[in-house]
């Protein structure tokens, strides 16, 4: 097999190895009752919803209505 001709510095390799360890950007959905922007697989932090149904006690004062 081939052997590389010279040593790789130790910052070469971890900037390569840094190319893959980038940080995501989680993703972002609204909310199906009060369509307020939240995390998915998350309870909905304005209204306390999750999948459609009443999990927590919504925050007093952020609740907004579904209007049709």
């Amino acid at each position: 097999m081939a052997e590389p001709k010279k040593r790789m510095s130790k910052s070469r390799t971890a900037s390569r190895r840094r190319q893959n360890q980038k940080v995501k950007l989680s993703g972002i959905c609204l909310c199906s009752q009060c369509k307020s922007p939240k995390t998915p697989h998350n309870v909905c932090k304005v209204c306390g919803t999750y999948n459609g149904r009443q999990v927590l006690k919504p925050a007093l004062g952020k609740v907004k209505t579904k209007t049709k």
